[in-house]
Protein backbone atom coordinates (compact mmCIF):
# COMPACT_ATOMS: atom_id res chain seq x y z
CA UNK A 1 0.00 0.00 0.00
CA UNK A 2 1.30 3.44 -0.95
CA UNK A 3 1.46 6.30 1.53
CA UNK A 4 -0.67 9.37 0.62
CA UNK A 5 2.26 11.47 -0.60
CA UNK A 6 3.65 8.77 -2.88
CA UNK A 7 0.17 7.94 -4.17
CA UNK A 8 -0.56 11.57 -5.06
CA UNK A 9 2.82 12.06 -6.74
CA UNK A 10 2.29 8.97 -8.86
CA UNK A 11 -1.28 9.96 -9.74
CA UNK A 12 -0.15 13.41 -10.81
CA UNK A 13 2.45 11.76 -13.05
CA UNK A 14 -0.18 9.26 -14.30
CA UNK A 15 1.91 6.39 -13.03
CA UNK A 16 0.55 3.14 -11.59
CA UNK A 17 -1.14 3.47 -8.21
CA UNK A 18 -3.01 1.10 -5.90
CA UNK A 19 -6.06 3.39 -6.05
CA UNK A 20 -6.77 7.08 -6.72
CA UNK A 21 -5.97 9.63 -4.00
CA UNK A 22 -8.85 11.46 -2.30
CA UNK A 23 -7.88 15.06 -1.57
CA UNK A 24 -9.19 18.57 -1.06
CA UNK A 25 -6.42 21.06 -1.81
CA UNK A 26 -7.48 24.01 0.35
CA UNK A 27 -7.60 27.62 -0.81
CA UNK A 28 -10.73 28.06 -2.91
CA UNK A 29 -11.36 24.33 -2.40
CA UNK A 30 -11.28 24.77 1.37
CA UNK A 31 -11.10 21.49 3.29
CA UNK A 32 -12.20 22.84 6.69
CA UNK A 33 -15.73 22.52 8.04
CA UNK A 34 -17.24 23.78 11.25
CA UNK A 35 -17.36 20.25 12.65
CA UNK A 36 -13.67 19.78 11.88
CA UNK A 37 -12.86 23.02 13.69
CA UNK A 38 -14.79 21.86 16.73
CA UNK A 39 -13.09 18.46 16.59
CA UNK A 40 -9.59 19.92 16.27
CA UNK A 41 -9.96 22.71 18.82
CA UNK A 42 -8.78 25.29 16.27
CA UNK A 43 -11.19 27.66 14.55
CA UNK A 44 -11.70 30.68 12.36
CA UNK A 45 -10.89 33.51 12.27
CA UNK A 46 -7.96 32.91 14.65
CA UNK A 47 -6.48 30.17 12.44
CA UNK A 48 -6.12 32.63 9.55
CA UNK A 49 -3.65 34.73 11.53
CA UNK A 50 -1.72 32.17 13.61
CA UNK A 51 0.66 29.81 11.77
CA UNK A 52 0.56 27.17 14.52
CA UNK A 53 -3.26 27.13 14.53
CA UNK A 54 -3.39 27.19 10.72
CA UNK A 55 -1.05 24.22 10.46
CA UNK A 56 -2.90 22.27 13.16
CA UNK A 57 -6.29 22.89 11.55
CA UNK A 58 -5.03 21.98 8.07
CA UNK A 59 -3.56 18.77 9.48
CA UNK A 60 -6.80 17.79 11.23
CA UNK A 61 -8.58 16.58 8.08
CA UNK A 62 -6.40 13.51 7.53
CA UNK A 63 -6.69 11.82 10.95
CA UNK A 64 -10.41 12.69 10.95
CA UNK A 65 -10.87 10.42 7.93
CA UNK A 66 -11.70 13.24 5.53
CA UNK A 67 -8.89 13.78 3.02
CA UNK A 68 -5.42 12.46 2.28
CA UNK A 69 -3.62 15.77 2.38
CA UNK A 70 -2.92 18.91 4.36
CA UNK A 71 -4.14 22.02 2.52
CA UNK A 72 -3.84 25.73 3.23
CA UNK A 73 -4.69 28.58 3.39
CA UNK A 74 -8.47 28.33 3.80
CA UNK A 75 -9.55 31.14 1.46
CA UNK A 76 -8.67 33.15 -1.66
CA UNK A 77 -7.97 36.53 -0.07
CA UNK A 78 -4.31 36.33 0.98
CA UNK A 79 -2.83 37.81 -2.21
CA UNK A 80 -5.62 40.38 -2.63
CA UNK A 81 -5.18 41.67 0.92
CA UNK A 82 -1.43 42.04 0.38
CA UNK A 83 -2.17 44.15 -2.71
CA UNK A 84 -4.51 46.54 -0.92
CA UNK A 85 -7.96 44.93 -0.93
CA UNK A 86 -9.98 45.33 2.26
CA UNK A 87 -10.78 41.91 3.71
CA UNK A 88 -13.27 40.85 6.39
CA UNK A 89 -11.87 37.83 8.18
CA UNK A 90 -15.23 36.11 8.72
CA UNK A 91 -16.09 33.82 11.62
CA UNK A 92 -16.59 30.13 12.41
CA UNK A 93 -19.23 29.91 9.70
CA UNK A 94 -17.75 32.04 6.94
CA UNK A 95 -14.45 32.42 5.11
CA UNK A 96 -12.59 35.72 4.66
CA UNK A 97 -13.97 37.85 1.83
CA UNK A 98 -13.03 41.02 -0.01
CA UNK A 99 -15.21 43.93 1.12
CA UNK A 100 -13.60 46.80 -0.81
CA UNK A 101 -11.58 46.92 -4.04
CA UNK A 102 -8.43 49.05 -4.13
CA UNK A 103 -9.01 49.93 -7.80
CA UNK A 104 -11.97 51.60 -9.52
CA UNK A 105 -10.70 50.40 -12.91
CA UNK A 106 -7.44 49.40 -14.54
CA UNK A 107 -6.02 52.91 -14.25
CA UNK A 108 -3.58 53.07 -11.36
CA UNK A 109 -2.77 49.37 -10.99
CA UNK A 110 0.93 50.28 -11.24
CA UNK A 111 0.55 52.04 -7.86
CA UNK A 112 -0.69 49.00 -5.94
CA UNK A 113 1.43 48.15 -2.88
CA UNK A 114 4.51 46.05 -3.41
CA UNK A 115 3.77 42.39 -2.82
CA UNK A 116 6.01 40.78 -0.18
CA UNK A 117 5.37 37.01 -0.11
CA UNK A 118 7.14 36.64 3.23
CA UNK A 119 5.23 39.22 5.25
CA UNK A 120 1.74 39.75 6.65
CA UNK A 121 -0.73 36.91 6.07
CA UNK A 122 1.33 35.54 3.18
CA UNK A 123 4.18 35.04 5.63
CA UNK A 124 1.83 33.33 8.08
CA UNK A 125 0.81 30.85 5.38
CA UNK A 126 4.47 30.19 4.53
CA UNK A 127 5.29 29.51 8.18
CA UNK A 128 2.31 27.16 8.47
CA UNK A 129 3.60 25.27 5.42
CA UNK A 130 7.01 24.95 7.11
CA UNK A 131 5.39 23.51 10.21
CA UNK A 132 3.45 20.96 8.19
CA UNK A 133 6.48 20.02 6.10
CA UNK A 134 8.52 19.38 9.26
CA UNK A 135 5.99 16.72 10.30
CA UNK A 136 7.30 14.51 7.48
CA UNK A 137 4.26 12.28 8.01
CA UNK A 138 3.83 10.92 4.48
CA UNK A 139 0.83 13.19 3.89
CA UNK A 140 1.20 15.73 1.06
CA UNK A 141 1.27 19.42 1.93
CA UNK A 142 -0.74 21.31 -0.69
CA UNK A 143 -0.22 25.07 -0.85
CA UNK A 144 -2.80 27.15 -2.69
CA UNK A 145 -2.57 30.16 -4.97
CA UNK A 146 -5.29 32.42 -6.33
CA UNK A 147 -5.37 32.41 -10.12
CA UNK A 148 -4.57 35.63 -12.03
CA UNK A 149 -8.08 36.42 -13.30
CA UNK A 150 -9.58 35.75 -9.87
CA UNK A 151 -6.96 37.90 -8.16
CA UNK A 152 -7.68 40.69 -10.64
CA UNK A 153 -11.39 40.33 -9.81
CA UNK A 154 -10.57 40.84 -6.12
CA UNK A 155 -8.80 44.12 -6.88
CA UNK A 156 -11.30 45.65 -9.32
CA UNK A 157 -15.01 44.97 -9.67
CA UNK A 158 -15.33 41.88 -11.91
CA UNK A 159 -17.72 43.38 -14.47
CA UNK A 160 -15.37 46.33 -14.96
CA UNK A 161 -12.51 43.84 -15.34
CA UNK A 162 -14.32 41.69 -17.92
CA UNK A 163 -15.16 44.78 -19.99
CA UNK A 164 -11.54 45.94 -19.84
CA UNK A 165 -10.31 42.58 -21.14
CA UNK A 166 -12.17 43.39 -24.37
CA UNK A 167 -11.84 47.15 -24.59
CA UNK A 168 -8.31 47.75 -23.29
CA UNK A 169 -6.34 44.56 -23.99
CA UNK A 170 -2.86 46.08 -23.75
CA UNK A 171 -3.44 47.50 -20.27
CA UNK A 172 -5.31 44.38 -19.21
CA UNK A 173 -2.46 42.10 -20.28
CA UNK A 174 0.09 44.22 -18.45
CA UNK A 175 -2.07 44.10 -15.31
CA UNK A 176 -2.53 40.32 -15.51
CA UNK A 177 1.19 39.83 -16.18
CA UNK A 178 2.09 41.83 -13.05
CA UNK A 179 -0.37 39.84 -10.95
CA UNK A 180 1.02 36.59 -12.36
CA UNK A 181 4.48 37.63 -11.20
CA UNK A 182 3.11 38.32 -7.68
CA UNK A 183 1.36 34.95 -7.60
CA UNK A 184 4.51 33.20 -8.78
CA UNK A 185 6.58 34.91 -6.09
CA UNK A 186 4.14 33.66 -3.45
CA UNK A 187 4.20 30.17 -4.94
CA UNK A 188 7.99 30.07 -4.91
CA UNK A 189 7.96 31.08 -1.24
CA UNK A 190 5.53 28.27 -0.40
CA UNK A 191 7.61 25.72 -2.31
CA UNK A 192 10.74 26.88 -0.50
CA UNK A 193 8.83 26.41 2.77
CA UNK A 194 8.29 22.74 1.87
CA UNK A 195 5.01 22.42 -0.04
CA UNK A 196 4.81 19.17 -2.01
CA UNK A 197 2.08 20.34 -4.39
CA UNK A 198 0.77 23.73 -5.48
CA UNK A 199 -2.87 24.15 -6.45
CA UNK A 200 -3.78 27.20 -8.53
CA UNK A 201 -7.50 27.99 -8.55
CA UNK A 202 -8.93 30.53 -10.99
CA UNK A 203 -12.74 30.41 -10.83
CA UNK A 204 -13.03 33.80 -12.55
CA UNK A 205 -10.97 32.48 -15.47
CA UNK A 206 -13.71 30.13 -16.59
CA UNK A 207 -14.26 29.61 -20.29
CA UNK A 208 -17.99 29.72 -19.56
CA UNK A 209 -17.75 33.49 -19.02
CA UNK A 210 -14.72 34.42 -21.10
CA UNK A 211 -15.27 32.26 -24.17
CA UNK A 212 -12.44 30.69 -26.18
CA UNK A 213 -10.90 33.91 -27.49
CA UNK A 214 -10.42 35.65 -24.14
CA UNK A 215 -9.54 32.36 -22.42
CA UNK A 216 -6.72 31.88 -24.92
CA UNK A 217 -5.62 35.50 -24.70
CA UNK A 218 -5.50 35.85 -20.90
CA UNK A 219 -5.92 32.63 -18.91
CA UNK A 220 -3.61 30.30 -20.83
CA UNK A 221 -0.53 32.55 -20.98
CA UNK A 222 -0.92 33.73 -17.38
CA UNK A 223 -1.44 30.27 -15.91
CA UNK A 224 1.43 28.78 -17.91
CA UNK A 225 3.68 31.68 -16.91
CA UNK A 226 3.07 30.71 -13.28
CA UNK A 227 3.34 26.95 -13.86
CA UNK A 228 6.68 27.29 -15.66
CA UNK A 229 8.07 29.47 -12.90
CA UNK A 230 6.99 26.97 -10.24
CA UNK A 231 8.63 24.12 -12.15
CA UNK A 232 11.89 26.04 -12.38
CA UNK A 233 11.76 26.56 -8.62
CA UNK A 234 11.06 22.93 -7.65
CA UNK A 235 10.81 20.53 -10.59
CA UNK A 236 9.58 17.60 -8.45
CA UNK A 237 6.59 19.51 -7.03
CA UNK A 238 3.14 18.64 -8.37
CA UNK A 239 0.96 21.35 -9.89
CA UNK A 240 -2.85 21.31 -10.03
CA UNK A 241 -4.99 23.89 -11.83
CA UNK A 242 -8.70 24.28 -11.05
CA UNK A 243 -11.06 26.34 -13.20
CA UNK A 244 -14.77 26.51 -12.43
CA UNK A 245 -17.83 26.25 -14.64
CA UNK A 246 -18.67 24.59 -17.92
CA UNK A 247 -15.56 24.06 -20.02
CA UNK A 248 -16.89 22.55 -23.25
CA UNK A 249 -16.25 25.73 -25.25
CA UNK A 250 -12.55 25.65 -24.34
CA UNK A 251 -11.90 21.88 -24.21
CA UNK A 252 -9.61 22.03 -27.27
CA UNK A 253 -7.44 24.63 -25.48
CA UNK A 254 -7.02 22.84 -22.17
CA UNK A 255 -4.27 20.52 -23.36
CA UNK A 256 -1.96 23.54 -23.59
CA UNK A 257 -2.15 24.12 -19.82
CA UNK A 258 1.16 22.76 -18.53
CA UNK A 259 -0.01 21.58 -15.10
CA UNK A 260 0.13 17.96 -13.96
CA UNK A 261 -3.60 17.82 -13.22
CA UNK A 262 -6.72 19.75 -14.13
CA UNK A 263 -9.54 19.93 -11.60
CA UNK A 264 -13.12 20.31 -12.80
CA UNK A 265 -16.49 21.45 -11.54
CA UNK A 266 -19.39 19.01 -11.17
CA UNK A 267 -20.97 20.25 -14.42
CA UNK A 268 -18.02 18.91 -16.44
CA UNK A 269 -18.07 15.39 -17.84
CA UNK A 270 -14.76 13.75 -16.98
CA UNK A 271 -15.29 11.28 -19.82
CA UNK A 272 -15.52 14.15 -22.31
CA UNK A 273 -12.58 15.91 -20.66
CA UNK A 274 -10.46 12.78 -21.13
CA UNK A 275 -11.05 12.88 -24.88
CA UNK A 276 -9.25 16.22 -25.00
CA UNK A 277 -6.71 15.50 -22.24
CA UNK A 278 -5.29 12.03 -22.84
CA UNK A 279 -2.04 12.74 -20.98
CA UNK A 280 -3.21 14.97 -18.12
CA UNK A 281 -4.36 13.73 -14.72
CA UNK A 282 -8.05 14.53 -14.16
CA UNK A 283 -9.24 15.58 -10.73
CA UNK A 284 -12.75 15.87 -9.34
CA UNK A 285 -15.57 16.21 -9.27
CA UNK A 286 -17.92 15.29 -6.43
CA UNK A 287 -20.74 17.81 -6.06
CA UNK A 288 -20.17 20.23 -3.20
CA UNK A 289 -23.94 20.79 -3.06
CA UNK A 290 -24.35 17.09 -2.24
CA UNK A 291 -21.49 17.26 0.25
CA UNK A 292 -23.24 20.03 2.15
CA UNK A 293 -26.92 19.16 1.70
CA UNK A 294 -27.10 15.50 0.69
CA UNK A 295 -26.70 12.25 2.59
CA UNK A 296 -23.60 10.01 2.81
CA UNK A 297 -25.19 7.49 0.41
CA UNK A 298 -25.59 10.20 -2.24
CA UNK A 299 -22.01 11.36 -1.76
CA UNK A 300 -20.81 7.77 -2.07
CA UNK A 301 -22.75 7.32 -5.33
CA UNK A 302 -21.30 10.52 -6.78
CA UNK A 303 -17.82 9.47 -5.72
CA UNK A 304 -18.23 6.14 -7.49
CA UNK A 305 -19.40 8.03 -10.57
CA UNK A 306 -16.22 10.15 -10.53
CA UNK A 307 -14.13 7.00 -10.21
CA UNK A 308 -15.82 5.18 -13.08
CA UNK A 309 -15.79 8.34 -15.22
CA UNK A 310 -12.01 8.46 -15.17
CA UNK A 311 -10.92 10.55 -12.18
CA UNK A 312 -7.23 10.01 -11.47
CA UNK A 313 -7.69 11.99 -8.26
CA UNK A 314 -11.01 12.22 -6.42
CA UNK A 315 -11.86 15.61 -4.91
CA UNK A 316 -14.76 17.98 -4.27
CA UNK A 317 -15.85 19.72 -7.44
CA UNK A 318 -15.41 23.23 -6.08
CA UNK A 319 -15.36 25.11 -2.78
CA UNK A 320 -16.82 22.93 -0.03
CA UNK A 321 -19.41 24.56 2.22
CA UNK A 322 -18.36 25.15 5.80
CA UNK A 323 -21.54 23.43 7.02
CA UNK A 324 -20.80 20.17 5.18
CA UNK A 325 -21.28 17.31 7.67
CA UNK A 326 -18.21 15.23 8.46
CA UNK A 327 -20.26 12.11 7.71
CA UNK A 328 -20.63 13.29 4.11
CA UNK A 329 -17.00 14.25 3.75
CA UNK A 330 -15.86 10.93 5.20
CA UNK A 331 -18.10 9.09 2.74
CA UNK A 332 -15.85 10.26 -0.12
CA UNK A 333 -12.66 8.76 1.28
CA UNK A 334 -14.38 5.62 2.48
CA UNK A 335 -15.84 5.04 -0.99
CA UNK A 336 -12.47 5.52 -2.67
CA UNK A 337 -10.81 3.12 -0.24
CA UNK A 338 -13.51 0.49 -0.79
CA UNK A 339 -13.82 0.93 -4.54
CA UNK A 340 -13.42 -2.28 -6.54
CA UNK A 341 -11.88 -1.23 -9.87
CA UNK A 342 -13.45 -2.34 -13.11
CA UNK A 343 -11.69 -2.97 -16.39
CA UNK A 344 -11.55 0.74 -17.20
CA UNK A 345 -10.05 1.51 -13.80
CA UNK A 346 -7.42 -1.20 -14.24
CA UNK A 347 -6.35 0.45 -17.47
CA UNK A 348 -5.64 3.64 -15.54
CA UNK A 349 -4.46 2.10 -12.28
CA UNK A 350 -2.69 -1.16 -13.17
CA UNK A 351 -1.57 -1.88 -9.60
CA UNK A 352 -5.14 -1.90 -8.32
Amino acid sequence: MLDPLTRLRKALARQAVDRPPCICPGGMMNLVTRELMELSGHGWPAAHADPAAMAALAAAAHPAGCFENHGLPFCMTVEAEALGARVAMGDMGSEPRVTAYPLAGLDGWEDLPAFDPGSSRAGIVAEAVRRLARRDDGVPVIANLTGPLSLAGSLVEPMILYKALRRDPDRARAFIDRLSDHILAFGRTLLAAGADVVALSDPSGTGEILGPKLFAAYVLPAVNRIVRGLRQTRPQAGIIVHICGKMHTVFPLLSTIEADALSFDAVVSLKKARLHLPDTALMGNVSTFALESGRPEKVAALTRHSLTSGADIVAPACGMGNASPLANVRAMLATVRNHVPGAQDHARHPLA
